[in-house]
């Protein structure tokens, strides 16, 4: 039983690798998040860049 304990312990301390585990999920996670919000974020991005245009434009005009 011992042994197992002490298995199970090393396994759970081991961390190597887990770095490029994080960042898959990271990047997952944030991929899902812009499919999920693609319309509102769509939207914003072009309310903003009307809003340059708008603003670019009374500057040269």
């Amino acid at each position: 039983m011992e042994n197992f304990v002490q298995a199970v312990r090393a396994f759970w301390e081991e961390e190597e690798g887990l770095g490029t585990l994080e960042i898959i999920l990271i990047i997952a996670v944030v991929i899902i998040i812009a499919l999920l919000f693609k319309d509102w974020i769509v939207g914003l991005i072009e309310r903003l860049m009307g809003k340059a245009d708008d603003e670019a434009d009374k500057i040269f005009s």
